[in-house]
Order: C-alpha cells, then sequence, then structure tokens
C-alpha cells in the first residue's frame, strides 16, 4: 500500500537547522512532483515547497525562500527539506505529499519545534 513516512522533526533553538525526511513506498515515486506543508494549530495549512518529479524544478513559499531547501533521491524514494535559519514562527506539523494528477498521497507528519 502507498506510505509516506516524515521523519527528521523535534525540538530545536531559534537559528538552528533540521533535516526532514519523507519515504515513500506503493507508488512510482520517479512520476510523482512532491511538495511539503505544514499546519499550525488555528492557522491554514501552508504550501512550504515543492519540487517536480525530476527534480529539475523547485519552488518556495516567500516565508522560507532562502532558507529551506527541497531536494529528492529518486534512486532511493526520498524527499527531503533541509531547513536553515529556523524562526519560531516555524513551529508547525510538516506534511509531505506526492501528487500525480488527480491523485495524491498524505504522510502522517512530523512535529517541528522552534523554541528557546
Amino acid at each position: 500500500q502507498v506510505q509516506l513516512v516524515e521523519s527528521g522533526g523535534g525540538l530545536v533553538q531559534p537559528g538552528g537547522s533540521l533535516r526532514l525526511s519523507c519515504a515513500a513506498s506503493g507508488f512510482t515515486f520517479s512520476s510523482y512532483s512532491m511538495s511539503w506543508h505544514r499546519r499550525s494549530p488555528g492557522k491554514e495549512r501552508e504550501l512550504v515547497a515543492t519540487i517536480t518529479s525530476t527534480g529539475g524544478i523547485t519552488n518556495y513559499a516567500d516565508s522560507v525562500k532562502g532558507r529551506f531547501t527541497i531536494s529528492r533521491d529518486n534512486s532511493k524514494n526520498m524527499v527531503y527539506l533541509e531547513m536553515k535559519s529556523l524562526k519560531p514562527e516555524d513551529t508547525s506539523v510538516y506534511y509531505c505529499y506526492a501528487k500525480r494528477g488527480a491523485f495524491g498521497y498524505w504522510g502522517q507528519g512530523t512535529q517541528v519545534t522552534v523554541s528557546s
């Protein structure tokens, strides 16, 4: 069955870094665009970053541009989100999402907390 499993979240101080990973299985990973989203309590879900199926094109929300980097390894069915210069407002549950046409799959999320 389809699975997207995020990992790498945790507690980090402001200015720190984290690397999130998302392991995919059960579908043809290399045919899907991938993205990271986040949702905080009381807030709308926010699209953080996207990457095309081949990894050739990436896009970022203005709030994370220059600080976050999305990447993927199609040989390992993995997508990553490198997060630097973290701010308290980056605190959220981060989800990876796989999309191809009308089909999409969500992971279960990983908590990132930025606090001193």
